[in-house]
């Protein structure tokens, strides 16, 4: 960049980024944070992703970097959905239409993809964790760099930022700083106490700027000895606790409070930041903003603009979809349900409209319960449900019910109760990579005793899967299935909520799966039958426990191979071998699995690197039994 720019405008393209953003003016930056707002507009309506969350943090973002200097100063974006601005600043410009592409820059932050993505991040609730173990880490090292978690409204709903926020605080030695980004609106609008708490302090605006005045006039008094100091420091205290009680909550956990403050004003949050690095002292930032800032559609619906698929930029219309989905279809089919049966509850943690569950708060509100981002709580709250005759179904994606576990076996499983979970995202998702890939549900469920797992392989199955998880079965029972809608040829298709033979002739060869990749096998099937090579396929839809006589159905195969969307360690598969050991087979048992985390791409080509399609599954069956002369 030319040493002397005064106000010339100036473009993302000259700049060397972060370090050239301290040399410009704030007319300079407003320009810039409106090149940067058309950039992720353009770039989302073509790859898809998380659009109303960062338009609404670019001004913050950039006054991040214009005050902090990245990445001696760790910056902790909790979930990480909204870092696509700072990514921009920290020389992935050039990259960013690659965004959540195979091969390209990740949604999230990744320390391998840069020096300035401190923390890997997808999940919520986990940045001042990591920012108070940093800061922690910095002074043991004898550093004076700063820490700076950056977390919403949305994710300040779960437990573990209060853990942080209580142990954080308690060492006034640290560098530590949390910005809490409120846009008054997470991915399912926020509830419960804590939102209306958020709003007694959104209305107390006039406490920063009562402050701000009576700082500048006594800037403009000597001050003379410490008795006036102290006398003027009282005065303040005063002020505040007048205007400003509520605040004392973050205060009680030993943070200094500011705010709440614009967080689209640049000066605003420069002095903010300015005032916040002075104390050397855990502190706690408010700032507000408009989710979806400057493209009116996100701003007026934002939670259809949170996680977008590609859209058309001038209509704001999405990417044609089919009408329905396994998400819509499970909360259709959930509100037929509770229709006739008044014990039926509905349970999400801030995602309602993510797992289908808007159709059933609209229909029976009264047993409707968002629970925020809580899936602990979820679980535990869905066990006292239970307890009391109630029969709680609770929607969640399967990488967010990993945050549960410990719940599942304490508050569910121990006791007997009968609680149903809906598990949604099953298997590969796609560009939103490793972290939310949910390919660890089923190791994780079956580890549970007296756990019941049924995975369908379309709506119908779907529908009767659910009806037998509420009425027929007891304890803890999952229904899992997959991102997106339904793709199944139906022209040899049985319903069931068991396992069913698709055999062929003399077909010495047993393909086993469930889930959606029944239609993967099916058609690898029809291909290896034109190749001169029959072959069977055991599709499984109550895939755990297993049925005591499957061992003496399937053990007269010779090759025998399972393919399945779940990590390989403790998955079905494994189940299926150690019976088969048990039973002193002799043929051929092999296992195709997911064995690692899975980077982003399209769930095709997530799909095919694991072995996974109709044409994998085809060109291993043909290699491994090729000595055999047919299958």
């Amino acid at each position: 960049m030319k040493e002397n720019i005064n106000n010339e405008k100036v473009t993302l393209e000259e700049l060397e980024l972060p370090q050239d953003l301290k040399k410009l003016s704030l007319a300079q930056c407003a320009s810039l944070c409106k090149e940067i707002r058309n950039l992720l507009i353009s770039t989302v309506s073509k790859t898809g992703g998380h659009l109303a969350s960062n338009l609404g943090a670019v001004e913050l973002t950039m006054a991040i970097h214009r005050n902090f200097n990245s990445p001696d100063d760790k910056i902790v974006w909790d979930v990480g959905h909204q870092s696509y601005t700072h990514k921009i600043l920290t020389g992935r410009l050039d990259r960013f239409s690659t965004l959540r592409q195979e091969g390209g820059i990740s949604g999230f932050p990744k320390p391998e993809e840069s020096e300035h993505d401190t923390f890997i991040s997808g999940h919520s609730s986990t940045s001042v964790s990591v920012a108070c173990g940093i800061a922690e880490a910095m002074k043991l090292q004898g550093k004076e760099n700063y820490a700076v978690a950056v977390i919403g409204d949305g994710a300040i709903s779960g437990g573990m930022f209060y853990e942080a926020m209580n142990n954080c605080g308690r060492d006034r030695q640290r560098n530590l700083i949390v910005i809490l980004n409120d846009n008054n609106m997470s991915i399912s609008k926020s509830v419960g106490a804590l939102s209306k708490y958020l709003t007694s302090l959104r209305n107390t605006e006039k406490y920063l700027h009562t402050k701000r005045a009576v700082e500048r006039g006594l800037k403009n008094i000597p001050l003379v000895g410490s008795s006036v100091a102290k006398g003027i420091k009282n005065v303040k205290d005063s002020v505040k606790s007048n205007i400003l009680e509520q605040s004392t909550m973050f205060e009680d956990m030993g943070f200094i409070y500011l705010g709440p403050v614009n967080g689209h004003s640049l000066s605003e949050l420069e002095e903010v930041f300015h005032m916040a690095k002075s104390y050397h002292q855990p502190v706690f930032i408010h700032v507000k903003t408009v989710k979806g800032k400057g493209y009116m559609p996100a701003e007026q619906n934002p939670g259809e603009y949170h996680g977008i698929s590609k859209f058309d930029i001038a209509t704001a219309n999405p990417e044609v979809a089919a009408a329905d989905s396994y998400s819509t279809v499970f909360g259709k089919e959930l509100v037929r349900l509770g229709d006739k049966d008044e014990k039926i509850c509905a349970i999400t943690a801030a995602m309602k409209y993510g797992t289908g569950l808007q159709f059933f708060h609209f229909k029976h509100p009264e047993r409707f319960f968002d629970v925020g981002i809580a899936e602990q709580h979820a679980v535990t709250f869905a066990g006292g449900l239970a307890s009391m005759g109630m029969i709680p179904v609770f929607a969640v994606y399967s990488s967010f019910l990993q945050r549960a576990y410990d719940q599942l076996v304490h508050d569910v499983a121990i006791g007997k109760l009968h609680v149903v979970l809906g598990v949604d995202r099953a298997g590969i998702v796609g560009e939103d990579g490793e972290t939310h890939q949910g390919l660890l549900d089923v190791p994780m469920l079956t580890s549970i005793p007296n756990t019941v797992i049924f995975s369908p392989s379309c709506y119908s199955e779907m529908k009767m899967c659910m009806k037998k998880a509420v009425y027929d079965e007891k304890g803890l029972v999952a229904v899992r299935y997959p991102r997106g809608a339904e793709n199944v040829d139906f022209s040899s298709f049985h319903l069931t909520t068991e396992h069913l033979f698709i055999r062929e002739n003399n077909s010495s060869t047993l393909m086993i799966t469930y889930g959606r990749l029944y239609n993967e096998a099916y058609n690898a099937q029809r291909a290896l039958a034109e190749k001169g090579f029959p072959c069977d396929i055991l599709k499984l839809t109550r895939i755990y426990p297993l049925d005591d006589d499957l061992g003496e159905e399937i053990k007269t195969y010779r090759h025998i191979v399972f393919f399945e969307e779940a990590m390989g360690e403790g998955g079905i598969s494994e189940k299926v071998g150690d019976i088969l050991s048990e039973m002193g087979y002799c043929g051929d048992y092999s296992r195709v699995t997911a064995n690692g985390f899975v980077k982003q791409a399209t769930v095709r080509s997530c799909l095919d690197k694991l072995g996974l399609t109709s044409e994998k599954m085809t060109e291993y069956i043909l290699e491994r039994c090729k000595d055999d002369g047919k299958a």
